[in-house]
This record gives structure tokens, sequence and C-alpha cells, in this order.
């Protein structure tokens, strides 16, 4: 690669890089410039101790290389790219198996993420109630759960759809069959059903939801699709908890949405959404492209970007197989659960997740145990936790989450466990 004019050959230190806002006049080699961006980084959080996050944080060199060199595949050039492409529809119909559909009848995307890929389940649902309801002046509306992910949220703002929200109330964030069916009416153009939630990592009961909508569909009439949105769940239930009902095995649920860059193993920047057939995947989500050497139809908002995160979610799927897989998720859920453990010998938690759906574990505390404190101690200690407030109706408690992932340790579950009981004790 060319050196940039001005720029000297050799090591050299990190220097200022003009003023705030503005680009260098010079530029300078290579190793300086990384060292520059380094020296802006240092103090960020070490994403391996950051257990606030649920993206993959660590990888094999094999894949690091595998990825490194892909990153400069457009996944939107299906002409140039072909093998990638027939890549993208492998792990539809792999994702469309474990999700217990039929994978010659699934149809989905690959994604930026599982926000972007609940936007187009959203979207489908609304165009496809339009269709049903015809041009009446009826605002529609989405029911979920007070713990759904934000952009939920956002959907219905952007969208004009009115989010129906079932209030949290104790022991329950999420959603249930009683409150999806009573929430639901002929302006629904569906029901949200979490599959870990990312407050508490808890399932909700998709079967007993869709149980009580069928109900309610043969005393009304009112036909309410259910999406399921298993961004951490879709890469956990299939490998260990095969008696769960939640997926397309069950007929009212039309999509699912997952995360690839959760616990499916990729680097940031994969999503996953599915729909058990063509005929349930709006048709108006897709817009057809010519520029790129031929015709085809997309059905995604984002358009070029790096083919790396589908390359390795492909290779994952080889690397780990079923058992592999299985093997990996198996160690955290017991992690977590060993940590909710040491936590409740402490007598100063309440639970809200124990690890026994995601490999989360997120808590309340007593009234004198202040968790804004805790996680400060612990930051000091090298970890970062979140704590945040619960939904409205249960917003006068604070909560802190802890998400296990597959490179954390056991003597890293010892040594967290170890300074929060140290902090518990100087605080009684």
């Amino acid at each position: 690669m060319p050196v940039p004019s001005g720029a000297k050959e050799g090591p050299s230190r990190p220097r200022p890089s003009g003023s705030p806002g503005r680009i260098p006049r010079h530029g300078m080699d290579p190793a300086a410039a990384a060292a520059a961006v380094r020296h802006r980084l240092r103090d960020d959080a070490e994403p391996a101790r950051n257990l606030a996050t649920f993206l993959t944080t660590s990888f094999e060199p094999e894949a690091e290389r595998l990825h490194n060199a892909y990153l400069n595949r457009n996944l939107a050039d299906r002409e140039q790219y072909p093998a990638v492409d027939e890549l993208v529809q492998e792990c539809v119909r792999i994702l469309g198996e474990l999700w217990r559909g039929d994978h010659t009848r699934v149809v989905g995307s690959a994604t930026t993420g599982s926000s972007e890929a609940a936007l187009l389940a959203g979207l489908s649902l609304l165009h496809r109630w339009e269709e049903r309801a015809g041009s009446g002046v009826r605002r529609p509306n989405l029911v979920m759960g007070a713990g759904v992910h934000a952009c939920w949220r956002n959907f219905c703002r952007h969208w004009g759809v009115e989010p129906r929200v079932a209030p949290a109330r104790p022991g329950c964030i999420g959603l249930d069959g009683a409150a999806a069916a009573e929430l639901s009416d002929e302006s629904t153009i569906g029901v949200v059903a979490v599959l870990g939630g990312t407050l508490d990592g808890r399932y909700e009961p998709v079967l007993e939801i869709a149980t009580e909508l069928d109900r309610a569909a043969a005393q009304s009439g009112i036909d309410v699709p259910v999406h399921v949105d298993a961004a951490g769940g879709g890469f956990i239930a299939p490998f260990l908890d095969p008696e769960l009902e939640w997926g397309f095995d069950l007929p009212r649920v039309v999509s699912i949405n997952a995360s690839g860059h959760k616990y499916g193993q990729v680097p940031p920047g994969l999503g996953w959404v599915l729909w058990r057939d063509r005929d349930h995947r709006s048709r108006r989500l897709g817009f057809p492209v010519n520029y790129l050497g031929s015709n085809h139809t997309y059905h995604e908002f984002s358009f070029s970007r790096s083919a790396a995160p589908v390359v390795l979610q492909y290779y994952n799927f080889l690397r780990y197989g079923f058992a592999g897989y299985r093997r990996i998720h198996a160690r955290s859920r017991y992690l977590a659960q060993d940590l909710a453990e040491r936590l409740r010998a402490t007598g100063r938690f309440r639970f809200l997740g124990d690890g026994r759906d995601l490999p989360v574990v997120a808590v309340t505390a007593e009234p004198d145990l202040k968790l804004s404190q805790l996680a400060r101690q612990l930051g000091e200690c090298g970890w970062a936790v979140p704590v945040y407030q619960l939904p409205p109706d249960l917003d006068e408690l604070t909560a802190m989450r802890v998400v296990v992932r597959s490179d954390l340790h056991p003597a890293d579950v010892s040594s967290f466990a170890a300074a929060v009981d140290q902090f518990t004790r100087s605080t009684k």
C-alpha cells in the first residue's frame, strides 16, 4: 500500500492528530496511526470482562483468519459472489430446521443484527395486517410484554403502530398467554413473544401464548399471528431445551428473529430473520435491484456490508455441529447457575433470572444494598456490569445483570462472586 504524502517510514510514537474535529493536514505511517488509535481507546473495558454485553467477544485464531479473509466481500453483490449468497441460504435452511420448520420452505435474510431482523418481521406483520384489514381508519397495534427489546418500541414509533404492553408485575416482566389474548383485537398486527429477555434472560411461554390466541380465535374469529423474538434463545433453546415448544412447530408462529453475534458465536454484525414460508413474508418487503449486473430482489433494510459474519456463521455450524453448540451453551448455563447459587448464598439478592433459560443472572437487592455502588466496586475489580431501572409498575426497583458467555471461566465466576460477597459483607 502506498505511503500517504507527508508520512515518514519507520516506527514512531503516537502524536496529536491536529485540532479536534479536523482531519490532520498530513498523514502518518501505519504503525504510528495504529498506535494513536490504540492510545485513544486504551481506557475502554476489556471485552471478555464486559459482563453487560450479550455479544460474542472471543474467537479462535482460525475463525479470525477466515473472518479477515472475507471482510472485503460485499454481501449484497450476489452477481460476483454467488457462493456467498448460497451460504446465506444454507444458513437459513439450517436455522429453519433448528427452529422446527420445513427447511425446504422457510425463507429468510441475514441482517446487520437482530434489531434489523425484528424491524423487518414487524413490517411484514404490518403489511399483512393492512392487506387483511383493508383501508379503514383503525390504528394498528402490536402486543408485547414490558421486557421487550427497545427495537420493538422503535418499530411502533416509526411506523405508527400502537404498542400494547402487558404491565410488568412482581415475578413477571414478560408476556403470558392470558395477557396476550386480552390485549389482542381486530387491529392487532401480531404478538411478540420473547425467547430470552434482555432484562432478565427468561423465556416467555410461547406455547401458552399461542394456545391462548388459538382459543381466542376459535371464540371471536380474530386470527393474530405470533412473532418470536429469539435474539438470545434462538441459538440456545434448540441445543439445550429440546422439549420446549416455541418455534415453527407451532402453526401460529409465522416468523422468528435471532442474533448470530450473540449465542451464534459470530463477531458483531449479524442477525437472522426467518419466515415459515414465502406466503408469510410480505411481498412488499422485496425491492428489485439490477445495477450490480443482473436482477435480484432484496428483503433487507441495509445493503452493502461485509460477508464475513455470514462466512463465520457457516464456519461455526461446520466447526461445532449440534454437539459442539450444545457443549458450549451447556457450559455457559452451568456457570450462570453456579454464579446464581453463589449470589443467593449471600442472602442479599432477589432473582429475576437465575441462568435456567439464557445463561444470564439478573437480580434486585435489599433496600440497604445499592446496586450502583456494587457495580462501581466491581468496576474497580475490572468487571463491567449494568444497573438499570425495571419497566413501569416496577420502576421503583433497579436490577443488575450478568451475561455469561463462552469465554468466561470457572475461576472468573469464583473471582466475581468473591468480589460481590466482599461488598455485601461490608454493607451489612
